[in-house]
Formats: structure tokens, C-alpha cells, sequence
């Protein structure tokens, strides 16, 4: 339960950043919605990553490097999800509020991040 606990908190805090970077991006910068999620995805994920490795799961047994790598590969294939389930929606529902998309798209990530973090990168 612990490990769920921090585990939702990390995501909850990455989409804050995910969410809130892409707002930024698109009302004071301009920035279309679909290049707006790029940069705030990555930022999500280093944030997640943080608290993933140091409150969620305990460090792998593989080196930083190993590990870092294996949890980007991870996040990366969940944004990817992320990305085109936001896309997807933005593309097909064009009065869809960005940040509903968000929403939407981030939670379809979720499970798949959880199944690969805690079997894939962090496994003991």
C-alpha cells in the first residue's frame, strides 16, 4: 500500500508539472498544444523519477546508469502512450479543453508506468 501511496503521489506531482508547464507553454508562450507536451513530459519525468527511486521503490540493484536507463525507456514508451491518446483526442475532439486531454491521456499511462517501474526497472 505504501509503495501505491508514494507512487501516486510522484504521479500526482508529475502531472501538476506535466499539466501546468503545458498550460504555461500554450498561453504565455504560444506554443501549439501538440509541441507544449514534449517539454513538459520530460520535466514530469525527471520529477517522477525522483521520487519513484528515492520514496516508491527501493534502488535497483543495477548501477544509476542501468537504472536511469530502463526507467526512461519505460516513461518514454508511456509517454509515447500518453502522447497519442492526448493527441488522439485533441485531434478528433478539437473543443476538448487541453488540459482535459491531459487528464484523459495521462491516466491511460498509469498502470502501464506502474506495471513497467516496478517489474521492469526497479525489481529486486
Amino acid at each position: 500500500m505504501k509503495r501505491l501511496f508514494w507512487f501516486l503521489l510522484a504521479g500526482g506531482g508529475g502531472f501538476i508539472i506535466d499539466a501546468g508547464l503545458t498550460h504555461l507553454l500554450i498561453t504565455a508562450a504560444q506554443v501549439s498544444p501538440f509541441h507544449a507536451r514534449i517539454p513538459a513530459i520530460l520535466c514530469a519525468m525527471g520529477f517522477t523519477w525522483f521520487i519513484n527511486r528515492s520514496r516508491t521503490f527501493e534502488p535497483s540493484r543495477h548501477s544509476l546508469a542501468v537504472e536511469g536507463f530502463r526507467y526512461w525507456a519505460v516513461g518514454i514508451t508511456s509517454a509515447v502512450l500518453n502522447y497519442a491518446v492526448y493527441s488522439a483526442l485533441i485531434y478528433h475532439l478539437p473543443m476538448l479543453q487541453p488540459i482535459a486531454a491531459v487528464v484523459l491521456s495521462s491516466a491511460s499511462a498509469t498502470l502501464y508506468s506502474f506495471f513497467g517501474y516496478s517489474r521492469f526497472v526497479f525489481r529486486q
